[in-house]
């Protein structure tokens, strides 16, 4: 259902509102670059501090400018099922392809809490879901053992993003579940290791900036040409290391503000990178080819 490259695409705001027209550019980019779809709304969309008019107009913005040329998969998990049942469902209602499920952050459920929360999401919605495991946010994983109850009990939970930091982990995920059961990168510079373990694929921050490297770099390791993919891994490793030199998503907004793409603005408590950060993302961005 869903493979390849999956961007997790920031918000752009310009004096506290959205910027709709610097997020249809930056939607026509991915799909420009050729990247499989795009994910608004997520944690790197700043999801956290838009309100619900706000999120579900991001979502359609998106969907309108991809204009069926890329799967739109809307952030709308929650730490409150209900919240989650109501965001997914209006995303749904403007067009979205599919919705990102994080783990219920903050109130740390049991692994049955996560169980029923997500099978309840999944019975209100007739979109499949991508289950999104990243404990260092939420202080909690969805166990391996969840995620198979969860791909044998319910038809539309067909994917995760696995954002733990371990090969190991994949390789649990791989043997426990179906083929058809995609799982998904987290983190940029996992992306290889993971596929070379069983993952299907990345969720990426880095191609906000770099879709067109991203695609190619997962397009041939899932086409055999390994050579070619640990060529761009390598020539991107530092990119993939140095946008996460702050709290994501500021660091990839300053990447996209030197490109010209988006304002360099962002909502409290998230607050712009400071000037000696700025200074190596853009000295990466140079080292890489992305910026002159």
């Amino acid at each position: 259902m869903f493979t390849g490259t999956y961007t997790a695409i920031v918000t752009p705001f310009r004096n506290g509102q959205l910027d709709e027209p610097a997020l249809e550019r930056l939607v026509k980019a991915q799909v420009k670059g050729g990247v499989d779809g795009i994910i608004p709304v997520g944690t790197t969309g700043e999801s956290p501090t838009l309100d619900y008019d706000e999120h579900i107009r991001v979502v359609e913005l998106a969907v309108k400018a991809a204009a069926g040329k890329l799967k739109v998969l809307s952030g709308t998990g929650a730490n409150s099922t209900r919240e989650a049942i109501e965001l997914t469902q209006r995303a749904a209602a403007v067009g979205a392809a599919g919705s990102l499920q994080v783990a219920p952050y903050y109130n740390k459920p049991t692994q049955e809490g996560v169980y029923q929360h997500f099978k309840a999401v999944a019975a209100a919605t007739k979109l499949p879901l991508m289950l999104y495991s990243i404990p260092g946010r939420c202080g909690i994983e969805i166990a391996v053992e969840t995620v198979v109850r969860l791909a044998q009990d319910c038809p539309t939970v067909v994917s995760i993003k696995e954002a733990g930091g371990s090969c190991d982990r994949v390789s649990q995920l791989r043997a426990a579940l179906p083929k058809k059961f995609t799982i998904l990168s987290g983190d940029d510079s996992l992306t290889l290791p993971f596929m070379a373990v069983g993952a299907d694929g990345v969720v990426s921050v880095a191609s906000n900036v770099a879709p067109k490297q991203v695609s190619a770099m997962v397009n041939a390791f899932a086409g055999g040409d390994l050579a070619k993919a640990q060529k761009l891994h390598a020539q991107f490793y530092p990119l993939f290391k140095n946008l996460f030199v702050e709290s994501n998503p500021a660091p990839v907004k300053a990447a996209l503000a030197l490109q010209g793409v988006i304002a360099e603005e962002l909502r409290l408590p998230l607050v712009p990178v400071t000037a000696k950060s700025r200074e190596l993302v853009a000295a990466t961005l140079k080292q890489v080819g992305l910026l002159k």
